[in-house]
């Protein structure tokens, strides 16, 4: 084949390969138009995560562990006591997954068919312990000490809606102390609230979980409460009914139970619920 002839020859290929690739990367093969299909889009999910207020810290230290798998999910908290919380699920909130701190407002969501029955488990544990201000003089060692007269004001949570202020009621029920205590409580929105007051020496002693006690340098832990004196201290975890995304839900609190989020859990001080 002569020089003219084989540039013709490569020229023609050029061509048809030319005339074969149409527009937007389709092409036609045999005279049939293919067309490629677009990459995979991986679709975001957005979570709303109704947790009670002592698992803030280490949730969000969990979070961009969770995040960094590229699942596709994106995760957002909103951290109060379990009351409020479950108030606000029952008001339509737009909530996918709750964790609460007590049985009690998992028992009244699930009543009112709030909850999927068959994601509900329990979590963690966690116990009841008595703080004071990091300098505090008055040397407590136990709750019965409250009772004295240079105790003056115990930061304590609202029971009605902070369950670390029901179990403290009940161990004070229990030790026979509540009614000399009462006028002597100060209530908090949250067991974080609890532990600011006592924090910043507005309290002589307060009720917290030990998870609590353990962030911060500016209250000692002095006494712990038996676990015979209040009920089961354990964090139940559902999906919500209403949520868009209960697949996304389901795959966190699956997150939650793994060995690398039990191992932060631990840290912070929380048992594993059994």
């Amino acid at each position: 084949m002569n020089r003219k002839r084989l540039l013709g020859f490569l020229s023609g290929i050029v061509a048809a390969l030319l005339l074969a690739i149409t527009p937007l990367g389709n092409f036609a093969v045999n005279g049939i138009q293919t067309i490629m299909p677009a990459p995979a889009q991986v679709q975001s999910t957005t979570l709303l995560i109704a947790a009670a207020a002592s698992l803030q810290n280490a949730l969000e230290e969990l979070d961009p562990i969770f995040e960094a798998a590229d699942r596709g999910i994106t995760v957002n908290y909103n951290f109060a006591a379990s009351g409020p919380l479950q108030q606000q699920i029952e008001q339509g909130a737009p909530v996918d997954l709750f964790i609460s701190a007590a049985s009690r407002q998992m028992d009244a969501l699930q009543q009112k068919n709030l909850i999927v029955t068959n994601t509900r488990r329990n979590l963690l544990t966690n116990d009841l312990v008595l703080v004071a201000p990091s300098n505090s003089t008055l040397g407590l060692t136990s709750f019965r000490q409250l009772i004295n007269s240079n105790v003056r004001r115990i930061s304590v949570g609202e029971p009605r809606s902070v369950p670390a202020g029901t179990y403290a009621q009940e161990m004070f029920t229990n030790l026979g102390i509540l009614e000399q205590l009462r006028p002597k409580f100060v209530y908090g929105n949250s067991v974080r609230s609890v532990l600011g007051t006592v924090e910043s020496g507005n309290a002589d002693a307060g009720v917290v979980y030990r998870t609590d006690a353990r962030i911060t340098n500016q209250v000692i832990q002095v006494a712990a409460a038996p676990n015979r004196l209040h009920s089961p201290i354990v964090y139940p975890i559902a999906v919500i009914s209403a949520s868009r995304n209960q697949q996304a839900a389901q795959t966190y609190e699956q997150f939650l139970s793994s060995s690398q989020a039990q191992a932060i859990f631990r840290r912070y001080g929380f048992g594993i619920a059994r």
